[in-house]
């Protein structure tokens, strides 16, 4: 009978250190933010990044969420579509890649405070006859899939053609297969400056500035929290506009 008790006492005492352990795994010092890296100059794959391989104005971000929060950031890079679920499964803890805070989106997810404004812009040839939103009608219009390029066309019932990749959507345009491209303002002078063929034209009316935010798991409130007070900081020093300085001339 005391070996019993003894036995089952050990089992116990087994499962209650093993319970303890895991505990401690879930309340892991590293936070996985994930990404999709083709999205220059939020985030891109580089030789020398500041996190790992990954580098761009958001990893900057990122990087200095970890520095002051005192966790380890681990970069996960995915399709941009797959950012919102991924995020809700539990595979990522947040998500930074220049995403458009949006009420659809914040049904799914929390968004952290904004950092950065933007607008949708197209890109189109030199020698284009678009010069705003109503001229792309019954043009051959291509977007970067779940993009917000792709919801504002989407807005304005335009057919069109979706890429997974900016330099799909650019070799597309210089191969004459397609009239414009709808495209973060940013990204899109980046493009530009690479390809000195193409131009970017604005219509404010159709396109309304917009906020990038980071998204965090719905009612994860600790972790919004320290994101918020790290992303206030950097606001208030600046850090976020020198950033974009340097990462929009390419240096």
């Amino acid at each position: 009978m005391k070996k019993s008790l003894l036995s089952l006492f050990i089992i116990s005492m087994s499962l209650f250190i093993l319970t303890g352990c895991g505990s401690k795994g879930s309340d892991s010092n590293t936070v996985k933010i994930g990404t999709n890296a083709e999205f220059p100059p939020f985030e891109y794959v580089a030789s020398s990044g500041v996190i790992g391989e990954f580098d761009g104005i958001d990893m900057q971000i990122a990087k200095s969420i970890g520095e002051k929060t005192g966790k380890e950031i681990k970069i996960e890079n995915m399709e941009f579509d797959s950012l919102l679920i991924a995020l809700q499964n539990g595979q990522i803890d947040a998500c930074i890649s220049g995403m458009t805070i949006t009420k659809e989106r914040a049904e799914s997810v929390d968004f952290s405070i904004p950092y950065y404004e933007a607008t949708q812009v197209m890109i189109v040839d030199q020698d284009s006859d678009i010069k705003k939103a109503s001229d792309m009608d019954g043009k051959r219009i291509v977007v970067i899939q779940g993009f917000t390029g792709e919801l504002c066309v989407q807005d304005l019932g335009y057919e069109y053609e979706a890429f997974k990749k900016g330099t799909e959507a650019i070799m597309e345009l210089n191969n004459k297969k397609c009239d414009v491209i709808v495209l973060d303002s940013a990204t899109a002078q980046k493009y530009i400056k690479d390809n000195p063929n193409l131009k970017i034209i604005e219509d404010t009316e159709a396109f309304p500035v917009e906020e990038y935010g980071i998204a965090v798991k719905k009612g994860n409130k600790q972790l919004l929290d320290e994101i918020n007070k790290a992303v206030e900081e950097l606001i208030s020093d600046g850090s976020i506009n020198e950033w974009s300085a340097v990462y929009s001339e390419g240096e």
